[in-house]
């Protein structure tokens, strides 16, 4: 038999960067053309994309999926995540319509690392979990998932690493200028008058190469603006409540809306790669990224039975089965007409650079230094009105509603006429938002009567016209590694490699939130409504998709700008705030040593890595205590607390190739996944109860634990690949891993012994408190497997060439428990999840659509001021398409690097679907996104 080894020094190669994973490729192919003088077929487009994705796969030490520049290019998706999705084993959470958090192996976005060219990445949420929206697919040159990881790998995380990488340019063959341009629709026309259903995109590359090609440049340059628009049914919950002995639930509230969101995303890729020698290279990265996200949103909140109207027990439909009110009548009823902005901006800054020296033909040393940045500002703004201030003034209107069937929400009937400028005028029309402090502030505060009893003022608590939520992130992380590898001449290991790196991470939130009232609100000269001024209208926006009709669309953004509202900070008598502003720093040191493996056994090629990384973190966070204070202000002082851990995280890869085609993969390692930072912090708020808890404790706290340590996590990997084509392979993968030191809900007593309640300036008697947090414990099991094959149709029949498929399926299962034992649910688990994807490519023309499936799984959405809320989302199916045309590839060469695109993604207009709690029929969100349509133009000069 013909047995393929590579040599030693390409192994050494390889693992030190040097040539590719397709030169490698090429080495095999040389060898077997030698033995068996097989033909060869170029391939170019998707078809070589595919290629270049299996070698690397193939010829990688570790378990991973790749996608190429070619296939990113080719479905340019609004980021990385929609491309990344269709991979095996992965799948993506979409957020307003567009792929952001990605989940592996069953794994939610918080147990894996994202890199970029090898380097941790900070991310524009409030934790680690990377948001890919934020990353343009247009500049990338692949990206590749490590699902075991080795020991020289410079991120940790128990789902795997997501690794995002540049172009090389001295690896390119030739000049490349390339102008891509892109025209996109949605296929609902506005949902709100002032939104937009088109948008442009546009990219300029460059990549070139000068002094005899030793220094390569690669520019990129990106714009987008790229239209979203939703049609949204969402609930604010079901009571439950008994009558006859019978347990019944019921639609709390409705706030369901139009939204129209217009993304904008500019970015710059910049490399610089210089070779002067054989033995010295240097790499310089730079990305900088502009991104923002507006949206406008209208509908009309309808608090059902938590509002203010009677429910008549013979116009209430109930279900059976259930116990849920199918449709009900309430009269009475008052609502909340919205008229609501929202702008999220960040900027993200990223450089790197990377040397390395060849200080003979066996040992290398590396330098790799690198800083990344990202400041997130979110401008969060509620705009009310109504027919009257307050719970009991203006018109009522009997409201009705009925449940859709399929999850879909419900539609109402009304009586009132919601797009009628004289009737719904500016001003909060029911009482909430109470404030001390604004009540104080427009001199609407009760007193005491004769008898001592408190007597509200009437405009008490009803004075929330708007809200405006303003938090922002800042995160920072420098990095600095030194490295090194010995190549050996020793029959069982081919290399040594080890070294050193340093991370520092800075990430700063600070949350906070403004009620807005009238400016021209005066009691009790003008405590009522305002009509919208003219040059504010701009219409009206249609909610016909839930049966409300027409309602009244002005410009709260720009009433808010010239001074319709005055502002008053939330801060100062709500906790909520301070507990959600923190900053977190942390050290990592991490140490690590790796030994290559080519070796034989039973007279088969054996490669592979068995390593080990030491991992020591240092934590400093700062906070704030908030303490109810007197009159309803908070009392806060300042919070300090450090915390340390350290970690063994041993790894071992074996890769056993059987012959030519056939290898056997092998992998077992320990990792860990560091806690999110919204958990880890030292703010928290403690509040004295005059009532006991059920704990018999009158103080609560609430907020961060500093003192939590990572998950933990020990996995074992086989994999059986086929490659039995240039263009086509299959793979059985089965995987498990031990999961501990798991982070829950939790609840401990803590002693409060003198500590004084500022409401009251006295010490209270009873000085235990009930503090809830998170906190490490429990654990289990996770197992599953995947299947996958990528097969092209010319190994039928030449007549079949450039037919293929890529195909995946992937199940998944856990047994996890919480510290108190009970059943616990991993976030970003499905089930089962599966890919497909169709493609023909030939003769200059190109035809692909592409599935995504996954099943039910628990995902993390925005609740009230942007906290992260866990809610059930039910399983997905998108199907995406596409066609194409390269003029060069067809023969016409005087349009030699011209070429036509049309994409349609979202075919089958899948909706987002959460649910509220187990009841099927209790839908918290229904998302209508519609469809996208994409012609693109490309044009390489």
């Amino acid at each position: 038999m013909s047995m393929f080894k590579p040599s030693m020094l390409t192994l050494a190669l390889i693992g030190a960067g040097v040539v590719s994973h397709t030169a490698y490729a090429a080495e095999e192919t040389a060898k077997n053309e030698a033995d068996k003088k097989v033909e060869v077929i170029e391939v170019k487009g998707f078809r070589a994309s595919v290629v270049e994705s299996i070698n690397t796969k193939r010829f990688s030490s570790e378990v991973v999926e790749s996608i190429s520049a070619e296939d990113i290019g080719k479905l340019p998706d609004s980021s990385i995540a929609e491309s990344i999705a269709r991979l095996p084993g992965l799948a993506a959470q979409r957020l307003d319509g567009r792929a952001s958090k990605v989940s592996v192996r069953g794994f939610s976005e918080d147990e894996s690392a994202t890199t970029f060219n090898g380097r941790e990445q900070v991310s524009i949420s409030d934790n680690r979990g990377v948001e890919f929206d934020l990353y343009p697919s247009e500049i990338m040159s692949g990206v590749t998932v490590y699902k075991t990881p080795s020991a020289n790998l410079e991120a940790e995380g128990i789902a795997g690493v997501i690794d995002m990488q540049t172009i090389k340019p001295l690896s390119t063959d030739e000049r490349i200028v390339q102008l891509n341009t892109m025209y996109e629709k949605t296929s609902f026309d506005k949902l709100n008058p002032d939104g937009d259903d088109a948008g442009l995109r546009g990219t300029f590359s460059y990549v070139d190469k000068f002094n005899d090609d030793t220094i390569g440049v690669a520019l990129a340059l990106t714009t987008m603006t790229s239209p979203n628009q939703e049609k949204r049914w969402n609930a604010w919950g079901y009571p439950e409540f008994e009558a006859g002995g019978k347990q019944y639930s019921i639609l709390g509230g409705a706030k369901p809306f139009v939204r129209s969101s217009t993304l904008e995303r500019d970015s710059v890729m910049f490399v610089l790669e210089a070779a002067p020698s054989d033995d010295l290279s240097m790499v310089f990265d730079a990305l900088y990224v502009d991104f923002k996200d507006k949206k406008i949103l209208r509908g009309i909140e309808i608090p059902f039975a938590w509002g203010q109207g009677s429910i008549a027990p013979e116009n209430a439909t109930v279900d059976a089965a259930t116990g849920f009110i199918t449709s009900a009548i309430t009269e009475g009823q008052r609502v909340v007409v919205r008229n609501d902005y929202e702008e999220r901006s960040a900027e993200l800054s990223a450089f790197g650079f990377n040397t390395k020296y060849n200080v003979d033909d066996s040992l290398t040393l590396e330098l790799d230094v690198s800083h990344s940045s990202v400041d997130k500002k979110v401008w969060s703004l509620e705009s009310y009105s109504g027919t009257g201030r307050g719970n009991d003034r203006g018109i009522a209107d009997t409201i009705g509603y009925a449940l859709n069937g399929g999850n879909t929400g419900a539609q109402f009937s009304h009586q009132l006429d919601y797009s009628d400028y004289d009737l719904i005028k500016l001003g909060g029309p029911l009482s909430w938002g109470g404030s001390a402090a604004l009540n104080e502030k427009y001199g609407v505060v009760g007193e005491d009567n004769a008898d001592g009893e408190y007597v509200p003022h009437p405009y008490e608590n009803q004075l929330q016209d708007g809200f405006l939520n303003t938090p922002t992130v800042e995160d920072e992380l420098n990095t600095l590694k030194l490295a090194a590898k010995q190549v050996l001449d020793n029959e069982f290991i081919s290399s040594v490699e080890g070294g050193i790196s340093y991370r520092k991470r800075e990430k700063n939130k600070v949350s906070e939130g403004y009620f807005l009232t009238l400016s021209d609100f005066s009691y009790p000269d003008n405590a009522g409504l305002m009509v919208v001024p003219e040059q504010y209208r701009l219409g009206t926006a249609s909610l016909d998709f839930i049966g409300m009709g027409d309602m009244i669309a002005y410009d709260s953004k720009a009433m808010v700008a010239d001074g319709q509202f005055s502002m008053l900070a939330e801060s100062l008598t709500k906790p909520d705030h301070a507990t959600k502003s923190w900053k977190v720093e942390e050290q990592v040191t991490a140490a690590f040593v790796q030994a290559n493996i080519n070796a034989e056994l039973a007279g088969l090629p054996l490669t592979g890595n068995v390593g080990v990384r030491y991992v020591r973190t240092e934590i400093s966070t700062e906070g704030v205590v908030a303490d109810n204070g007197a009159n309803g202000q908070l009392v806060l002082t300042s919070s300090l607390v450090e915390n340390d851990y350290s970690h063994v995280l041993p790894s071992l890869n074996l890769s056993l190739a059987i012959d030519e085609t056939q290898t056997v993969r092998f992998g077992a390692a320990k990792t860990i996944s560091r806690p999110r930072m919204d958990e880890m912090n030292s703010s928290l708020a403690r509040n004295y109860n005059n009532q006991q808890d059920d704990n018999g404790n009158n103080w609560e706290i609430k907020g961060g634990n500093p003192h939590l340590a990572p998950k933990e996590a020990t996995g074992i990997d086989l994999t059986y690949e086929n490659y039995f084509s240039a263009e086509g392979y299959f793979s059985v993968a089965a995987f498990y891993k031990d999961l501990n030191e798991w982070i829950f809900d939790g609840s401990v007593e803590q002693d409060l012994t003198g500590v004084v309640n500022p409401a009251t300036g006295e010490v209270p008697a009873n000085p235990i408190a009930t503090r809830k947090y998170k906190e490490n414990g429990g654990g289990g099991d996770l197992w599953g497997y995947e299947l996958a094959v990528t097969l092209p149709f010319n190994l039928f029949h030449e007549s079949l060439e450039g037919f293929g498929v890529i195909a995946s399926h992937t199940g998944v299962e856990q047994d996890v428990k919480d510290q108190y034992g009970n059943e616990y649910k991993l976030p970003g688990l499905s089930e089962k999840i599966q890919s497909l994807t169709v493609y023909y490519e030939n003769y200059g023309f190109q035809a692909r659509t592409s599935m995504r499936k996954r099943s039910d799984f628990k995902g993390e959405v925005n609740g009230v001021g942007f906290t992260g809320v866990q809610v059930d989302i039910l399983g997905e199916t998108i199907w995406d398409a596409q066609l194409g045309y390269d003029f060069g590839e067809g023969g016409f060469k005087e349009l030699e690097g011209l070429s036509v695109s049309l994409q349609v993604q979202n075919i089958t207009e899948e909706p987002f679907t959460a649910l509220s709690g187990d009841n099927a029929l209790q839908v918290r969100d229904y998302q209508d996104y519609g469809r996208t349509y994409m012609l693109g133009l490309s044009y390489k000069f």
